[in-house]
């Protein structure tokens, strides 16, 4: 037997590997229960169009939050006026950039000078008449444009990662969406919920002379604002503008419960954040602290002492869903900008079903025609490509489960589309064979020569393939990832059980049989 043992160990052993970590996907959940404990449970995740489940496209508000970002940028424009000893007046907001008027003409200069020493991103522009607009230029708002992008990007995948929901897919889509698919979430009401706070935790002070009033109307002090408790039952709390604390500076947050079972959120700041909170609290004594999240009073405790430490709880009357979704909303972080539902889909789990059942349908055909045809080219020969294509699928089956891939209908029709190509390295193999038993060799050599001069042609062919397979990963999302996936494993699969199985299988017949003349 022309074959190294060490090779032939290899080639069994990854096949037996293979087949353990497919088995699982092949089962009821009650099958997976009973299994041994060493044997492996990862089953392949099935996408939204194969199990059902919920489509979402959110919008990112970016206007809003390039406002925001202009509106912290107000105090470092008076800073840097005030520093120059420049007079100015109606410094406001209009549109995407900020407006202000010199009260001398003739500082005008002086401050172009100062402000674009704020940020060098900014534009500034002044009239003769000492009107000046201070925005940002067109790259670096196509740079913050991006950035809002992706930083909602992000915090809604923690926001659904946190959730648990199961292989969810999210991705951007143009300039200021994102889409968001839930596979078997049928009702997305709570996660719509989640997603379209903003979470913006900030920490202000209540006014001390002037705590509650009971009309959102009702005049109050220079300096602050109304804002209303979270449970919207008619109560108002007068709260100073200055922001002590934001939730940039919160470490942890975690759902805990009193000394009488009532459940309440578990806070932790940085060193920074801990620090300030001592400070704030330790002036503070006997004042009430507002906890606010977009612009609702959370609560508003009494501080009745220093708290060092940077440690904190938020109580109030809450349900223990409500402060499970506070604490999510805490680590997660506040989004950049607001986010709106403008689409909003469910599919059925019924259409997954019939999905999947036209994909067997498909699957099982396209192996049935390969193996006929096969065996009817090449006899023998035929069988063992067979073999080599059902151990393709089985691999496939358990390289998906292991990378923790997701299957989705057009993966099915990747599986399809391999399964199809899987024998056309062993077509390339067997002609070979046959053009060298034409030439006069024996068995034993052209056997030999046909899996080694085949070779080149069938790494070539499979290269470009998985070149092809790859673009569409990278550059792919969603169903398109997952075909090229799909595709790119069935590949090196094939790859595997072509030129190394099949030798194998052919390899020990002929040890076996020692044949003189070959059928093919």
């Amino acid at each position: 037997m022309q074959f190294p043992t060490w090779k032939a160990i290899l080639i069994v052993v990854v096949s037996v590997v293979g087949s353990l970590f497919a088995i699982p996907s092949f089962l009821s959940p009650k099958a997976l229960d009973e299994l041994p404990s060493w044997m492996p449970r990862s089953q392949v995740s099935l996408g939204l169009d194969l199990q059902g489940g919920s489509h979402i496209l959110l919008e990112v508000d970016v206007a809003a939050g390039i406002k925001d970002r202009l509106n912290v940028t107000m105090p470092d424009v008076r800073r840097a006026l005030r520093k120059e000893n420049i007079g100015y007046t109606a410094l406001s907001l209009r549109g995407e950039a900020l407006h202000l008027h010199l009260r001398d003409v003739a500082d005008r200069e002086k401050a172009i000078k100062a402000l674009r020493a704020i940020d060098r991103t900014f534009t500034v522009e002044a009239t003769p008449q000492g009107e000046i607009t201070l925005g940002y230029s067109p790259d670096a708002m196509k740079e913050i444009k991006k950035s809002l992008l992706d930083r909602s990007l992000e915090i809604v995948s923690r926001r659904i990662n946190e959730l648990g929901t199961k292989e969810p897919n999210i991705q951007r889509q143009g300039e200021d969406r994102i889409i968001v698919q839930l596979p078997g979430v049928q009702d997305p009401s709570h996660v719509k919920e989640l997603l379209g706070q903003t979470a913006k935790l900030t920490f202000r002070m209540v006014n001390a002379k002037m705590p509650y009033v009971d009309n959102p109307r009702a005049s109050i002090p220079l300096g602050t604002e109304i804002l209303e408790d979270k449970d919207g039952k008619g109560v108002y709390y007068v709260v100073d503008k200055q922001v002590l604390l934001t939730g940039e500076n919160l470490v942890d947050a975690q759902t805990s419960f009193d000394e009488y079972g009532a459940p309440q959120v578990a806070f932790r700041l940085d060193t920074k954040g801990g620090r300030k909170f001592a400070e704030v609290t330790t002036n503070h004594v006997g004042e009430p602290f507002a906890i606010i999240l977009d612009k609702k009073v959370l609560s508003a405790p009494r501080i009745n002492g220093p708290i060092p430490g940077g440690s904190g709880v938020i109580t109030g009357n809450f349900t223990a869903q409500e402060v499970h979704d506070l604490a999510l909303l805490m680590r997660a972080g506040a989004l950049p900008a607001p986010l709106t539902v403008i689409e909003e889909r469910t599919v059925g789990p019924d259409l997954g079903a019939d999905s999947i059942e036209a994909g067997k349908i498909a699957t099982v055909a396209s192996v049935a025609l390969v193996a006929v045809f096969m065996i009817i080219l090449y006899m023998f020969f035929g069988l063992v490509a067979n073999v080599a294509l059902v151990l393709n699928l089985i691999l496939l089956m358990g390289g998906l489960a292991v990378t923790g891939s997701t299957l989705t209908l057009p993966g099915i029709a990747g599986i399809a589309l391999t399964l199809g190509m899987a024998v056309d390295a062993n077509v390339l193999i067997f002609e070979r064979i046959k053009e060298e038993l034409r030439g006069g060799k024996k068995a034993r050599a052209a056997i030999d020569a046909g899996y080694e001069r085949a070779m080149e042609t069938i790494v070539d062919s499979n290269i470009t393939t998985l070149f092809g397979a790859a673009a569409l990963y990278i550059f792919g999302s969603g169903p398109i990832r997952g075909f090229g996936v799909t595709l790119a494993l069935g590949i090196v699969i094939s790859m595997f059980t072509a030129i190394s199985l099949t030798r194998l299988i052919v390899e020990a017949w002929m040890a076996w049989r020692r044949p003189q003349t070959l059928s093919i």
